[in-house]
């Protein structure tokens, strides 16, 4: 098709402002899907997206228009709009010349709405301001496009206003993306460059290549080098999803399809490499994407230790698909073999680890989730440290510093006190505040990524009634009177167990872990203390009592020499088994402590 014919666009907005069902009215409205087929959130195809009633990944679909007699290829890309997927948009909008900036007409700019704004306007898109649900009784559409001007600088006064839920406005919203979003600049007739947008592994067709055709155009039996891993593969099959696959034999300049060439080997993709005809022309390759930043590192540990390299597989074949988690092997004197895993946020990693259990049946044992902490040397070099187990001494270095993030909070401005409470008791500094309307506040403050990723959002959202709303970016690194808090079953340090806390805070969460420990570590034959440490000071200490037999039991009457006899041998060996023995932990004494009992704090 004539690279004047196509729009490639991306719906960008704040969680539950309307993005996948707004896609599913334009699915209807152009009869790409038929009434029988359709389903509520027809993109949303994954098993937790339907659950949660989220989008996790972005996924692409190609809808075909007509506009004034002539026939128009819309390439439409639904994003997730939560904060921890904030990767996946930012890939989404590298395949597009446009974004639809969807806003709630009730509920008005939020934290992400912002944040998405932003990232289109760094990627040079056109955008496209629409108001929906303006069905609602309680809707404020001119108020809201006032909002959206103040906040983001956006003309918002042309903003078109539609209904995702019944359709209204849908039809002349698809004419407005034609007539304001521009054509790809590609040209099918210059040398094949196209960029991989996602992956996905399928286990009859080997890897499913997601392309942007850039420039120049691809045939099925073309043979193909990607210049990243500098591989060779012949395009079996070419096609676009619509939203089903769509064999299509040929991909041109400007469109966005699939390829599948029975690739096996997961190393052989990489999600940002450029894909050119083997032994064509030289062309530069695109710039891809950068490196995502990982926020939150926690190790995965397969409670089977035979798990260790179905464990590896799974987490490969989820990279595939998810290019911002990152990992590497670690071993735990506790815990055996396993592996550490970046993540953008909590909730990603909360995806990433019911991925796990679900599509790959892994049984595992999770660390509690840390930050990326800074060690300064005396010479002024600096180490980042991802798990407190790797934490040198504390004489072998100068300061330890914390990551610090900006975190904005848009909120009703009855609960500006509650919220800048809340935010000081979290170490947060204020920076600054500022006015989107009479009803409406924006609230900045630095804040420790380490306060943030607990349960900060849950108080926000308990503490607002539900209508605060909060996004972050970590600015840099700040020292502070940070502590490694050690934990020691039986005289000996579990590495698992153990975090970097502030030092206000360690008496107390140290008190809290050697309680629970108490209670779920079951009693052995032997005493076996459990202790809370800050370097050489132990800070908490709890005793399990040994299981005890009454060995004077056959001694009735008689000398009382025999019984002092008889518990004398028996305290010697409860010594002896106390040097020799290992103290069990069994993996609910692991969950109790990094589980529900970290986020509660």
């Amino acid at each position: 098709m004539d690279p004047a014919h196509i729009r490639n666009f991306s719906i960008i907005a704040h969680i539950d402002h309307g993005k996948s069902t707004l896609a599913d009215r334009m699915l209807e409205c152009t009869g790409s899907v038929q009434k029988r087929d359709m389903t509520d959130r027809v993109l949303d195809d994954m098993e937790l997206e339907k659950e949660r009633g989220i989008t996790i990944k972005a996924r692409a679909v190609t809808i075909f228009h007509e506009k004034d007699g002539e026939r128009y290829m819309l390439n439409l890309i639904d994003t997730p709009g939560h904060v921890d997927f904030n990767y996946e948009v930012e890939k989404s909008l590298q395949a597009c010349e446009g974004a639809i900036l969807l806003v709630d007409a009730s509920q008005g700019v939020e934290a992400q709405t912002v944040a998405n704004a932003y990232l289109a306007i760094e990627a040079n898109l056109e955008i496209v301001p629409v108001l929906n649900k303006v069905d609602l009784a309680h809707s404020r559409p001119d108020e809201i496009a006032e909002e959206i001007e103040n906040s983001i600088g956006v003309d918002a006064a042309d903003a078109k206003r539609v209904s995702a839920k019944t359709g209204q406005g849908v039809p002349e919203l698809l004419d407005q993306i034609i007539t304001q979003i521009p054509p790809p600049k590609g040209d099918p007739a210059d040398p094949l460059r196209a960029l991989i947008i996602d992956a996905v592994y399928d286990e009859y067709r080997g890897i499913i290549v997601y392309l942007r055709i850039v420039d120049g155009t691809v045939n099925e039996r073309d043979t193909i080098y990607m210049m990243g891993t500098e591989k060779v593969f012949e395009a079996v099959e070419l096609g676009r999803f619509s939203p089903k696959m769509l064999r299509t034999k040929v991909l041109h300049a400007g469109e966005v399809g699939y390829f599948i060439s029975n690739i096996k080997s997961l190393g052989d993709v990489r999600v940002g490499d450029t894909v050119v005809l083997h032994k064509g022309p030289k062309v530069e390759m695109l710039p891809g994407y950068a490196p995502p930043m990982h926020m939150v590192y926690a190790d995965f540990y397969p409670t089977a230790s035979g798990d260790f390299e179905g464990l590896r597989e799974a987490l490969t074949t989820l990279t595939l698909s998810d290019s911002s988690l990152a990992f590497e092997p670690v071993t735990s004197d506790a815990l055996g073999f396993g592996f550490r895993c970046g993540f953008l946020g909590l909730l990603h990693m909360e995806i990433v680890q019911q991925r796990l259990e679900r599509e790959h049946d892994m049984d595992m044992i999770q660390t509690a989730p840390t930050v990326t902490y800074r060690v300064r040397y005396a010479d002024g070099t600096e180490q980042e440290i991802h798990s407190p187990g790797t934490l040198p001494d504390p004489d072998k270095f100068e300061e330890l510093l914390e990551p610090i993030a900006r975190i904005s909070m848009m909120v009703p401005t009855e609960f500006v006190g509650v919220v800048m409470q809340m935010a000081v008791e979290a170490r947060g500094e204020y920076v600054r505040t500022e006015y989107l309307s009479q009803s409406r506040v924006q609230l900045f403050f630095d804040v420790p990524l380490a306060e943030l990723i607990y349960d900060f959002y849950d108080k926000l959202k308990s503490g607002t009634k539900g209508y605060g709303t909060l996004n972050y970016d970590v600015t840099g690194y700040r020292a502070d009177k940070l502590v490694k808090l050690r934990i020691l079953v039986n005289g000996k340090e579990v590495d698992a167990l153990s975090s970097i806390i502030h030092q206000d805070v360690a008496d107390r969460r140290g008190r809290n872990i050697i309680q629970r420990l108490r209670k779920d570590i079951p009693r052995h034959q032997f005493e076996v203390p459990l202790q809370a440490a800050i370097g050489g000071r132990i800070i908490a200490r709890e005793t399990i009592r040994a299981m005890r037999k009454d060995v004077t039991a056959k001694c009735y009457g008689g000398d009382i020499t025999r019984k002092r006899k008889l518990l004398e041998k028996q305290k010697k060996g409860k010594r002896r088994m106390r040097s020799i023995g290992n103290v069990d932990i069994p993996q609910k004494a692991f969950l109790s402590v990094l589980g529900e009992g970290e986020k509660k704090k």
